[in-house]
């Protein structure tokens, strides 16, 4: 059995998977981090988290399990919700500042490499830059964008699940946090058996797709 067998993506493309993950990933945690500092809370600035230095965020095994199932995690970011002056409210902005910040890198992309198509910059480009560079951007826009959506499911221990926390009256998330603990079972049953992820968590991711198609049409349209 050779080592394609356990990867979700082909061997010869894990050069470019690799760099989308730390891109999108870095960027993610960054975003956290540097919006809680921002709103008063020193926690991740004090764990040396306020960077974009990809080994500060990279978790070793949650980037391995995504390129084998499909899925991962970085380091998580340590915040203090009761260092901000709105709890709540500065709670949601900073745990949304991470998705948001992986749509906008999503976007910016889509952007940059219809735009260079457009300008004709690599016409003269050996078939192997254009690959490669299409490659790379390609993995970058899919991962971002799926980091995005994947985030925003209202799910322990996932972004989404927080918002929504923090959006609910208290009671409610007094009852949500009693049950949290179960939300990670329910995570892995929905990612490993696949016919629950077919029915579920796939037809969610698949909503990156259409964002894409999205914003390339736009970005299509703005630059030809």
């Amino acid at each position: 059995m050779d080592l394609q067998s356990f990867l979700r993506y082909p061997l010869e493309e894990l050069p470019f998977l690799l760099i989308a993950i730390a891109i999108g990933f870095t960027v993610h945690e960054f975003a956290h981090a540097y919006s809680a500092y921002k709103f008063g809370d020193d926690t991740a600035y004090k764990a040396g988290r306020v960077t974009l230095n990809p080994r500060v965020h990279l978790d070793i095994l949650g980037t391995l399990l995504l390129l084998i199932a499909g899925f991962g995690w970085p380091k998580p970011t340590p915040v203090n919700p009761s260092n901000f002056n709105n709890p709540r409210l500065m709670g949601i902005i900073v745990t949304a500042a991470g998705p948001i910040s992986n749509l906008l890198v999503g976007i910016i992309s889509v952007f940059i490499i219809i735009g260079i198509g457009a300008s004709g910059i690599l016409d003269n480009s050996s078939v192997g830059v254009v690959s490669a560079i299409s490659l790379a951007f390609n993995y970058i826009i899919s991962i971002n964008f799926l980091l995005f959506v994947f985030n925003l499911i209202p799910l322990p221990p996932l972004d989404g699940y927080r918002i929504v926390a923090d959006l609910v009256p208290f009671k409610v998330r007094l009852k949500m946090d009693e049950y949290s603990h179960w939300g990670m079972y329910i995570f892995l049953l929905i990612v490993f058996i696949p016919p629950l992820r077919r029915v579920t968590i796939d037809p969610v991711l698949g909503l990156s797709s259409d964002l894409i198609k999205n914003t390339v049409l736009i970005a299509n349209h703005i630059f030809n």
